[in-house]
């Protein structure tokens, strides 16, 4: 369970780095889009080697009705990326969609994981992700939304979404996790 609070750690330090520490940050120059970017690297694989390795108590498994929620909400958690990416009109409604996403990632991902491992890194990174949009609320009150965007911008993001979660789900497969129910 270390390496998975470790990747956990280094995930949460290194995306709050820039608003905790901005001179520091500001100092690292483009040196430090590098080494975040290592750090970000090295956390991920810590995350899914330590999530893997972990053992811990198992309150609640996958629920049948819980599998098919769990993959609905994460179509919608797939698409709050891409709307963030592609700057689609939710994008322009909602602040944070990508953060949002991984709200809503999180969630799904407990509704079918009760474990102690799931809780840490489920857990841990869905409320980085409302600790972040705070941090960045505070730091940054007055939010200008995307400008509009042709309307095959959201055909191409709801296209991208399907892509992203049929390669997720085979992903998930391979890796010997049922996600179909």
């Amino acid at each position: 369970m270390f390496l998975l609070a470790l990747g956990v750690f280094l995930w949460i330090a290194a995306h709050l780095f820039r608003r905790l520490a901005p001179e520091l940050r500001a100092r690292m120059g483009d040196r430090g889009r590098g080494a975040v970017a290592l750090v970000l690297f090295l956390s991920v694989v810590l995350m899914v080697i330590g999530y893997r390795q972990a053992d811990g108590a198992v309150y609640w498994g996958p629920m049948p009705a819980m599998v098919h929620l769990n993959n609905l909400l994460m179509l919608g958690s797939v698409y709050l990326f891409a709307a963030s990416g592609m700057k689609t009109s939710l994008a322009r409604d909602v602040r944070h969609p990508m953060l949002w996403g991984v709200v809503v990632w999180s969630v799904a991902h407990l509704l079918v994981n009760g474990d102690v491992p799931s809780f840490l890194l489920f857990g841990s990174l869905g409320l980085w992700a409302l600790v972040e949009m705070v941090v960045i609320n505070r730091a940054e009150p007055v939010w200008t939304p995307p400008p509009v965007k042709p309307k095959k911008t959201e055909v191409f993001a709801l296209i991208g979404t399907f892509a992203v979660f049929i390669a997720a789900v085979a992903v998930h497969m391979v890796l010997g996790y049922s996600v179909i129910g």
